[in-house]
């Protein structure tokens, strides 16, 4: 698959078959990953990759906390900052409601967050979820670093034939990630990416992206 239709068809998937990706599909996208820059070749990513029971098991305990109403752990950083201003506001919003929709959830459903921690904590029926953590050790830039590695984990992933999507949601049920894939304290969880490959029949979503001229300056061309 030529980069260009990678990243062009890479989008967060939320309905995924049931069937088994193969381990060495995996060890080979991620063996290929570890070549994402990292300031000073820190490499300060550490991914649990989690299937079959394991999984199987994390998704129901996570699922009965979320359908119990439980409101999370503590969040350890924040999602998104405590003040969103235009155009940043306008983007997330516009992106909820197409979410919403694709889901089948109403804006104005009371139970709403329920819904959607329940529909995450499932994984979106994946049968792969990576979870990547940092040490507490490290600093904003190789939250930046672990960054770029998803994002290359993400587009080899399509090289596959596979879809993926990114989930900062486990990080309300760390404690209960960290207790399956034996994480210590000294790690911080960053996101999971649920990986498997789509459901058909499910209508696609994509949501929309600013105009170029609207994020990027030329300057000396």
């Amino acid at each position: 698959m030529d980069v260009y239709e990678a990243v062009n068809s890479r989008r967060a998937v939320r309905a995924f078959r049931d069937d088994p990706v193969p381990k060495e599909v995996l060890e080979r996208v991620l063996a290929a990953s570890s070549r994402a820059p990292s300031s000073g070749n820190l490499q300060p990513w550490l991914v649990y990759v989690v299937a079959g029971e394991p999984l199987a098991e994390l998704k129901r305990r996570a699922t009965a906390r979320a359908r119990a109403g439980d409101p999370g752990d503590e969040r350890e950083y924040p999602m998104y900052p405590a003040e969103l201003v235009s155009p940043y506001l306008n983007r997330v919003s516009a992106a909820a409601a197409q979410r919403y929709e694709a889901l089948g959830i109403e804006r104005d459903d009371l139970d709403r967050p329920r819904k959607i921690a329940t529909l995450n904590s499932e994984a979106f029926g994946a049968p792969v979820v990576l979870f990547c953590y940092l040490d507490r050790t490290m600093g904003r830039g190789q939250w930046g670093d672990a960054g770029m590695y998803l994002q290359t984990v993400m587009l080899l992933l399509r090289a596959e034939g596979l879809h993926s999507c990114p989930q900062v949601m486990w990080t309300m049920y760390r404690r209960t990630v960290s207790e399956m894939v034996g994480a210590d304290h000294g790690l911080v969880l960053f996101c999971g990416v649920a990986v498997g490959f789509e459901k058909e029949g499910v209508p696609p979503l994509r949501t929309g992206r600013a105009d170029m001229t609207d994020t990027v300056s030329f300057v000396g061309l």
